[in-house]
């Protein structure tokens, strides 16, 4: 199996790697401004793929600027977009090709982990897939691989900027605030306020999907991914997992579940 490169192309940052027979060989990301120089930076020096896989929530515009850096390598990217059905998830969606990829992508790589969880006799944990990047989505995957739905949130710093610019009494930069119970500061206040709102909607969305499996919350799994999942892990409860790359690992399920461990 020749090396493959993997791509989730996102909302401001583009994450890739490349995959061999041994696993992940070498990864990186880049903000989407700077995309235009990866043939000259990230690309420059990695094995030469034999096959690009990837998703895109970026644009046309983005997709174009990535394929640009591809061209010493003649191949053309293959780009994956949602279906009704794949790699075990059945897509929910009133109209499955409007659910975006990178969810797509992530719920793939949630039911596969579900499945290599489970034991003998014992079926897979309900559970919640969570990207908490720019913005925050919180999507429903049943024990039994039916995305029932989810939910989009502006993300943690989204929702920060938003106040500071649409509230002329709350001029905070990004930067400013820390977390406290019972904040006594504005700063704070919108700090702490940014992450509940998201925490909130994940313990409500935990809540739901226990109910629909007749079971508690501590009986749904969180696969939480993104920029902010290692500042949201101290407020949430277990059975909770951090995944660096849950977006690129669908990408695999999807397409080439071959390169991944058995």
């Amino acid at each position: 199996m020749g090396p493959l490169l993997v791509i989730d192309a996102g909302n401001a940052r583009l994450k890739w790697a490349v995959v061999n027979h041994y696993g992940w060989t070498t990864s990186g990301s880049i903000a989407n401004a700077s995309v235009g120089v990866l043939a000259l930076t990230h690309w420059q020096n990695i094995v030469p793929p034999t096959r690009i896989i990837g998703v895109n929530v970026a644009g046309n515009a983005m997709q174009h600027k990535i394929e640009t850096q591809m061209v010493r390598w003649r191949l053309r990217a293959e780009w994956l977009t949602p279906r009704a059905e794949a790699a075990g998830v059945k897509n929910g969606y009133v109209d499955p090709t409007r659910l975006g990829a990178d969810r797509w992508a992530a719920l793939a790589a949630a039911r596969r982990r579900q499945r290599r969880a489970a034991v003998a006799d014992v079926p897979p944990m309900p559970c919640l897939v969570i990207n908490l990047g720019t913005a925050a989505t919180i999507d429903a995957l049943t024990a039994d691989g039916v995305f029932a739905g989810g939910l989009i949130l502006p993300g943690f710093a989204l929702m920060r900027h938003s106040l500071a610019a649409n509230t002329a009494g709350l001029p905070m930069t990004a930067a400013r605030g820390t977390y406290a119970d019972f904040p006594t500061t504005t700063e704070d206040a919108a700090f702490s306020g940014a992450i509940r709102a998201i925490c909130g909607a994940i313990a409500e969305m935990r809540a739901l999907l226990a109910v629909r499996h007749g079971t508690d919350a501590t009986n749904v799994q969180l696969l939480v991914a993104g920029g902010d999942a290692a500042s949201f892990q101290s407020h949430l409860t277990e059975p909770l997992t951090i995944v660096d790359n849950l977006v690129l690992e669908g990408v695999l399920a999807l397409a080439a579940p071959e390169y991944l461990p058995k």
